[in-house]
């Protein structure tokens, strides 16, 4: 005898800007149990909101939400046209409603039906940053009396008027911050100069005890990045995250040559081929792809399984563009998987928070998914109503001579 069908009768997707723009797919089964997946693009929500609309939904009614395989290898291999971060965020959406539907039917949170608990929590990392070396120390400190065991240092450069990480005086950072890109203007030497004082002074501040993380955002040809790592060493980074664009795996051979210190990369990754090199020939130490752009957990899993046998970690992006529903699914994930390092955490604002209430929780520098069935997220759609959709792009940075370069 066979399981019974748990058939899907609707589907539809849901954007809200509680402060920043967020897009939900929620997914409903004939028996009334309905799951959500996170669908956010950031700065290009609405290409997979008309992805979903127009091209997967369709597909997804009448069919078995138990199924969760079949229907991910059904939206990847059958559109033909595979990869990219817009098909990969809609997959996710759909394959994270599934895993929190089949949870709800189970009566059990996600992790257990991923193999149940491989620690305690997950040990995240915050966000310290500051127009100066001084203010993100402060920063830090601040953090480590919250009970992080774990801080990203960012701050601004001298001579340069913006820099990545750094946040406008007294506000959250949120990137994505005009109707219109905005433009900034790089130099790699003010940068490089500005991050050894950087870690030296947090070192000084925080002692060994504590995790120092550093991210330089793409913005490094191989060879200058190996030349940081070096001079970054004798501080023992946790990891430097992002040195150079990740297109071309290769390159990472030239930062191995030169550096001990670990390398960390897989942001903007959307399937396991674009990690597939630098964990075979161990060219990284953690793999950040994350569930919502790398094809949901389904996927997400595969990526870690291969890093696994290389001793490869897990190092999930968690900015504030996923929504709760993908911290959640990136908890559950990180919860069970075997080879987890750790998990990026900037807080979601208040009113964030109250469109998606969920059940995970923060403490003593670790969080943990709760023990709700399914992920333990959900949406209040009259408030989620309230926040229209506003268009915001991300920057643009340019080099000090015009040309456009990598943000």
């Amino acid at each position: 005898m066979g399981a019974q069908r748990a058939e899907i009768i609707s589907a539809r997707v849901i954007v809200t800007c509680p402060g920043r723009n967020f897009v939900t797919l929620r997914i409903e089964t004939r028996d009334g149990v309905y799951g959500l997946g996170d669908a956010t693009l950031n700065g290009r929500e609405r290409a997979v909101v008309s992805y979903l609309e127009d091209h997967v939904i369709p597909c997804l009614i009448g069919r078995d939400a138990h199924r969760i395989e079949d229907i991910w290898q059904y939206l990847y291999k059958g559109a033909y046209w595979r990869r990219g971060p817009v098909t990969m965020s809609a997959i996710a959406a759909v394959d994270m409603a599934l895993w929190d539907i089949k949870g709800k039917i189970a009566g059990l949170p996600v992790y257990q039906l991923l193999g149940g608990a491989s620690r305690e929590g997950c040990m995240v990392y915050g966000h310290a940053n500051g127009a100066t070396i001084e203010e993100t120390i402060e920063n830090a400190i601040a953090h480590v009396e919250q009970g992080y065991r774990a801080v990203r240092l960012q701050s601004g450069a001298p001579g340069l008027k913006a820099t990545y990480g750094v946040a406008k005086a007294g506000e959250r950072y949120e990137p994505a911050d005009g109707a219109l890109p905005t433009e900034s203007l790089w130099s790699t030497e003010k940068y490089l100069r500005s991050v050894a004082p950087l870690l030296e002074k947090g070192r000084e501040a925080l002692g060994w005890d504590v995790h120092l993380l550093h991210d330089i955002h793409h913005r490094l040809t191989p060879i200058e990045a190996g030349r940081l790592g070096k001079e970054l060493e004798p501080f023992r980074p946790f990891w430097l995250e992002d040195p150079t664009p990740a297109e071309n795996q290769a390159g990472f051979r030239l930062i191995r040559q030169h550096t001990t210190a670990p390398i960390a990369v897989g942001e903007i990754f959307n399937t396991i081929w674009d990690a597939k090199q630098l964990i075979e020939e161990q060219l990284i130490d953690y793999v950040r792809a994350t569930v919502v752009h790398a094809g949901g957990l389904t996927h997400l899993r595969r990526i870690a399984a291969l890093a696994d046998l290389y001793q490869v970690r897990t190092g999930c992006h968690g900015a504030t563009d996923l929504s709760p529903v993908s911290m959640a699914a990136a908890l559950h994930f990180g919860l069970s998987v075997p080879n987890f390092g750790i998990q990026e955490l900037m807080p979601h604002t208040k009113e964030t928070d109250a469109v998606f209430p969920h059940a995970y929780r923060y403490a003593d520098g670790m969080m943990h998914p709760g023990d709700a069935p399914g992920l333990g997220v959900d949406i209040d759609e009259a408030l989620a109503g309230r926040y229209e959709y506003k268009r915001a792009y991300l920057p643009v940075a340019r080099l000090e001579d015009g040309t456009v370069f990598n943000w």
